[in-house]
């Protein structure tokens, strides 16, 4: 009846460890390391022979699908200049991640001939 003052529960100072336990064994699984989701960009091993990718995208974006346009070798402000008028000739919305650029909708066959205009040799990738 001497151990009714045991605290069992407090919001206070989260989740309380047995004695003779370690912090890490009381938390269970939350410690461990959890798993590291790949970034959308591909790991390009020289993107200058690579050259203009063009490619569709839906996963991670509530459905959405999106044409990302990779391996332009641009500085910024040419990539936004370039973008402004994909969206303007497209009539869409679109963002540069990453140094590369997204536009929203499935329009890689109106890409690849807008960025052949544009001066830019690009390929479909992808399904």
């Amino acid at each position: 009846m001497a151990d009714n003052n045991r605290l069992v529960y407090s919001t206070e100072h989260g989740q309380i460890a047995k004695h003779g336990q370690d912090n890490k064994l009381a938390h269970g699984k939350r410690n461990q390391k959890r798993k590291q989701h790949p970034s959308s960009a591909p790991n390009i091993k020289n993107p200058a022979k690579q050259g203009v990718r063009i490619r569709r995208e839906a996963k991670g974006r509530g459905g959405k699908t999106v044409c990302v346009i990779d391996g332009l070798n641009m500085p910024q402000t040419e990539l936004k200049n370039l973008l402004k008028c994909l969206k303007s000739k497209l009539g869409t919305g679109g963002a540069i991640k990453n140094g590369s650029i997204e536009i929203q909708g499935d329009h890689r066959e109106k890409l690849l001939s807008l960025l052949a205009a544009e001066g830019h040799k690009a390929k479909l990738a992808g399904g």
